[in-house]
């Protein structure tokens, strides 16, 4: 996969132009002009950040097109589940579970 074919592909999608996600990432302008224009490759911290301007996860970005893409809620869901006990985890579970027997 190409970086810049992904990257394009993603702001068409989203609408948004590579100024737009300069400032949803928080990277300079002219970081996001030598990826795109001389072709250089984005290290993983950049990478990460352009995700972020994006509202997708590193794995959204390399997942080819077979593969499922989270919804922002779900994102956020899986965002904070990281920081949960194993305790906590089985109590939203079970929570999840009653709460879809009760529809």
């Amino acid at each position: 996969m190409n970086v810049q074919d992904r990257l394009n592909e993603l702001l068409k999608k989203q609408n948004l132009s590579r100024y737009r996600l300069a400032k949803n990432s928080g990277i300079p302008e002219e970081t996001l002009t030598n990826i795109f224009k001389r072709g250089s490759i984005p290290t993983i911290p950049t990478l990460e950040m352009i995700c972020k301007g994006l509202n997708i996860s590193l794995s959204e970005f390399f997942a080819e097109d077979d593969m499922i893409e989270c919804s922002p809620e779900l994102m956020e869901l899986h965002d904070e589940w990281k920081f949960l006990t194993q305790k906590q985890k089985n109590l939203v579970l079970e929570l999840i579970k009653e709460m879809r027997n009760k529809i």
